[in-house]
């Protein structure tokens, strides 16, 4: 499986109650993040609120996403939670065509290293589809467990969300050495794009895009300034995300709800966020919409 180019992370669309999914926005959704050039399209992950969906809801999300996709990239479905449910919702995800899982922490619960292994490995062996392992919240893995988990062979990739970048180097050095280059790993911080420079330095060039659900514009012209070393990605770092970070960091939560205001403010009807998230309040919803037209001013779109 091979990524190229920016890791797309489509919402999930509910109507106007909250209370269904919308599953022909989210196809348009997929759709036009796949014409912009998607190097991957995740879904039913912590942007698309894994956390909040039945799980009917999260096999019609990825069943369509799949059909909507039609094998141009990579599709990586969400599944995590309890270890019952992480298998459950690797196997729908299997069964609707997905490439891989992007397997998230196990619920709430505190677990020792040897623990956090068997969570991955019980998944890998009840599931033949490759593995992305999520390391966050409650999964922080060592190097030596790290290591571990990369020497099973359905496990492809790591996607780090803790930002210790010491760590992550050690990580990298680690699956290095028992899987060569044949590993890929993530960039997984929210609004990614600030810590690219970074996470390049230790051997880590993929990365997701919360940007790019709503304005991929920006986030492709970032993605490419970056790769040209062009100035331009510089002033979109100092002009449109450390901004767009310092909204999202109000209020826990954001990092999606802020998202779908966005889409929203694009005019994509992906709906409101579902409990426990809250949305943005009508005044930040303004200063989201001028930090949209800066971002699309500064690439030439606005």
């Amino acid at each position: 499986m091979h990524f190229d180019g920016i890791l797309f992370f489509p919402l999930t669309p509910f109507g106007p109650d909250g209370g269904t999914v919308d599953l022909d926005v989210l196809a348009e959704h997929v759709a036009s993040g796949v014409a912009h050039g998607a190097g991957g399209v995740f879904t039913a992950c912590g942007t698309g609120e894994i956390h909040a969906l039945s799980a009917a809801e999260h096999a019609a999300v990825v069943e369509r996403t799949v059909a909507v996709v039609n094998g141009a990239v990579p599709v990586v479905a969400g599944a995590g939670g309890s270890v019952g449910t992480a298998v459950e919702q690797a196997r729908t995800a299997k069964a609707a065509g997905a490439d891989a899982i992007l397997l998230l922490p196990p619920y709430l619960v505190t677990a020792p290293q040897r623990g956090l292994v068997e969570y991955v490995r019980t998944v890998a062996s009840a599931v033949e589809i490759p593995i992305i392992v999520y390391q966050r919240g409650t999964m922080v893995l060592t190097p030596a467990s790290a290591a571990e988990i990369a020497a099973l062979p359905s496990v492809v990739g790591i996607k780090d969300g803790v930002g210790d970048l010491g760590l992550m180097q050690r990580i990298v050095l680690a699956v290095r050495a028992v899987r060569g280059e044949d590993f890929a790993f993530f960039n997984g911080l929210p609004t990614a794009e600030l810590t690219v420079p970074a996470y390049r330095g230790v051997g880590v060039p993929l990365y997701s895009s919360a940007a790019f659900a709503f304005v991929p514009e920006v986030a492709d012209a970032f993605h490419k300034a970056v790769e040209a070393g062009d100035p331009l990605a510089d002033r979109l770092l100092a002009d449109f995300f450390d901004p767009l970070v310092a909204l999202r960091d109000r209020t826990p939560g954001y990092a999606v709800s802020l998202v779908k205001a966005g889409a929203r403010l694009r005019g994509v009807e992906v709906g409101g966020v579902r409990p426990p998230f809250v949305d943005l309040t009508p005044h930040e919803e303004t200063e989201l919409a001028a930090l949209i037209e800066t971002g699309l001013a500064l690439v030439g779109k606005g």
